[in-house]
């Protein structure tokens, strides 16, 4: 599946002339061709490194939304070993949209939870698009009293547009999932480590990123709102997305300045859809280093730490 963002344009164009010569030279092998591989490759790279290097607001929308932007289940694949993933939440269903169970990382054993949007049509709209209903977050709850349990450390990734918020899942107890989940967090002891993938959307986002160490790929987002959403209550237009996207210093770029997070990943030239296999180890890198970092401080201390965190987070002067 080929997924072209418009300012992807130059990029794309590129990487076709590419795979052109590229066949052109599996048929007929030339130095010229290979000579003229070499420059486009050179384009394609710097070409790459220019687009991504000043992205708006909007567009780093864009790009924590693609389609082709890896997921929880492509890291767990890519990054840990021995994943096995726990369903249901013991209580009403299980819910796709939130995925999570033991496995090891670096050799160490470490409870993940995280969300999924699907790939796909059909496995999006079983997974709701990454929009969990109460049952997922009582699920995820499920696996971090197992976490503590069983002393493994908690590593969330986060990446949903929102909880989901029809009516049957504010009738099966939505609000208070989300309050519980939170509130468990802020006293769960063990080591939190949360990272944002993709999107951050709201209290479905909240609800898995109440953390020790909270960090962000690059062109990973965090909001209270959808841009539309908000362009919508406050200007009574949703074309005004990109406007609102500026507003809400949603970026990690924005929420590192805010102190909101703690760390930014570094994502490949070109996004981590580009390159998952290189996203995938600079998020095992900054996950390994962080969790070194996390175990070896005190319980007691990472509580009054934690507490402290969310406690500033929000300060202002008048």
């Amino acid at each position: 599946m080929s997924v072209v963002l418009d300012f992807e344009r130059p990029i794309a164009e590129l990487q076709k002339r590419l795979e052109a010569l590229e066949k052109q030279i599996a048929a007929h092998p030339k130095p010229e061709l290979e000579a003229e591989r070499g420059v486009v490759v050179a384009d394609l790279e710097r070409t790459r490194r220019d687009v991504y290097r000043d992205l708006s607001p909007w567009q780093k929308v864009q790009v924590a939304r693609h389609a082709l932007r890896p997921q929880t289940l492509d890291y767990a694949k890519a990054i840990f070993t021995e994943f096995t993933e726990f369903h249901g939440d013991r209580a009403y269903a299980d819910d796709g949209a939130i995925v999570g169970g033991p496995a090891r990382l670096n050799g160490r054993v470490v409870m993940l939870v995280g969300h999924q949007r699907g790939k796909g049509t059909k496995d999006s709209v079983s997974r709701n698009f990454g929009q969990p209903h109460p049952e997922g977050y009582r699920k995820a709850l499920r696996l971090f009293r197992q976490a503590e349990k069983f002393g493994m450390p908690l590593v969330t990734l986060l990446d949903t547009p929102a909880a989901s918020a029809g009516l049957a899942d504010e009738e099966r107890g939505q609000a208070w999932a989300l309050a519980e989940n939170i509130a468990a967090m802020a006293e769960l002891q063990v080591p939190i480590l949360t990272v944002i993938i993709g999107q951050g959307g709201s209290g479905g986002a909240l609800a898995l990123g109440v953390a020790d160490r909270l960090l962000m790929l690059e062109h990973a987002i965090f909001s209270v709102a959808p841009p539309e959403a908000a362009a919508n209550i406050l200007w009574k237009d949703s074309k005004l997305a990109p406007e609102a996207a500026a507003a809400l210093r949603l970026t990690a770029q924005d929420l590192v300045d805010l102190e909101v997070i703690d760390r930014i990943i570094p994502e490949p030239p070109g996004g981590a859809h580009a390159d998952q296999a290189g996203a995938a180890e600079a998020l095992r890198e900054a996950l390994v280093e962080e969790l070194g970092s996390l175990e070896a401080t005190p319980m007691d201390r990472l509580l009054s730490q934690r507490y402290a965190k969310y406690r500033r987070i929000g300060t202002f002067y008048e």
